[in-house]
């Protein structure tokens, strides 16, 4: 599959649209759309209840998400978001009076509060200060204490776009016996992970930014040595082997991460997420990750010849698919750009731009060419 291709999966671009906002909600592809209908048809008309097909889009899922995070398919298992994936964590782990947890300063909250809340009893919350919305591993690193238990970081900054080193930082856990949690949500979709290499404990993802897919759907990556050491804080019906043995009533816990998929799970969710997984296989994970990046740079050229200076930037290794800068005027600027039917974000007084592997430097160039004239409407009319 080819830009071009790819490109004819997404109706929306029929708009004349620039979607540049991955990074908060993905545009339905035709592959998607096509999944739910189907998915909608069956249960309306067809086979309504169809429990067996589910099962097996579940597993095929399961199956190449642990080829896209080289792992194994049963190392993963399927939640609703990405902070409850994060509180799985945060309430399975049993702990002690006067441990420590590593986060940083510029942490989305949903990488924060379920932490915070563990305050309660006793546990000390330590704070890294970021740079412009970057926590280096080395910062990080630097920070740990005697009784730091976790460090807990996302795999791509929200608002910067600051890409961690995650081997580095795994490396270092490792060394400590620290468990490392990583909110991947801004990066897997379009940043691969490979956990052979990253040894990274703890991975909570919800799928609807750069997984395109739907909201209420997540999932999350344990390890078996971490999954040893918790302690579920609930226990559900498909918790447990033999669960279809209704009146048993042996509470007799899966090993698998699937053991923290308590109930019924987002069916259509689950068929996007196949759906989507099929188009990023069908055009490369790699290449995926290729075209994000070489778009990130041509963007960032692009900003710096405006004399605007991104929040992130460097090598390529920390670079993501979210590009920001801030901006006295980005409220301006960012209805400006919204007028010519270019979406981004604002976020914290900075505009952010989160173009997709099918989204084309053409698009940049149009962008920058809107950017430019409002950056310079709204200097104007600040001056007069």
């Amino acid at each position: 599959m080819n830009i071009k291709e790819a490109r004819e999966l997404f109706p929306y671009l029929r708009t004349g649209r620039i979607y540049f906002n991955h990074a908060s909600s993905a545009p339905v592809s035709q592959r998607v759309l096509t999944a739910i209908r189907s998915f909608l048809v069956n249960a309306s008309e067809l086979k309504i209840e169809d429990y067996p097909s589910f099962l097996k889009i579940m597993e095929e899922t399961k199956k190449e998400l642990g080829i896209y995070l080289n792992c194994d398919s049963e190392r993963i298992a399927f939640l609703d978001n990405t902070t409850n994936g994060i509180n799985v964590l945060a309430a399975g782990i049993e702990w002690k009076k006067g441990d420590r947890i590593l986060l940083n300063d510029a942490e989305f909250p949903g990488n924060v509060y379920p932490f915070m809340h563990l305050q309660r009893r006793g546990v000390e919350v330590d704070f890294v200060r970021s740079d412009n919305g970057a926590a280096s591993a080395d910062a990080i690193i630097d920070a740990i204490k005697p009784g730091t238990r976790l460090v807990s970081v996302s795999q791509v900054q929200f608002l910067s776009g600051y890409r961690v080193d995650l081997k580095k930082l795994s490396k270092a856990c490792k060394e400590k016996d620290i468990i490392l949690c990583v909110d991947a949500i801004q990066g897997l979709g379009a940043i691969r992970m490979d956990l052979k290499e990253e040894e990274v404990d703890f991975i909570s993802c919800g799928t609807q930014k750069w997984m395109l897919g739907l909201q209420g759907l997540s999932y999350i990556y344990v390890s078996e040595e971490l999954q040893k050491k918790m302690t579920p804080a609930y226990m559900g019906w498909l918790s447990v082997n033999d669960a279809w043995n209704l009146l048993d009533y042996k509470l007799d816990p899966k090993s698998s991460a699937a053991l923290f998929q308590t109930g019924t799970l987002n069916s259509l969710g689950i068929y996007s997420l196949h759906a989507s997984l099929g188009l990023f296989k069908e055009f490369g994970y790699s290449n995926v990750e290729e075209h994000v990046l070489n778009n990130t740079e041509y963007l960032i050229d692009q900003l710096t010849g405006l004399g605007i200076q991104p929040m992130a930037g460097g090598e390529r290794k920390n670079l993501s698919g979210i590009v920001a800068f801030k901006h006295k005027n980005a409220q301006h600027i960012f209805d400006e750009l919204e007028n010519h039917n270019i979406t981004c974000a604002i976020r914290e007084g900075a505009i952010r731009i989160a173009p997709h592997f099918y989204n084309t430097e053409e698009e940049i160039d149009r962008f920058i060419e809107v950017l430019k004239a409002a950056v310079q409407r709204s200097t104007f009319n600040v001056q007069r």
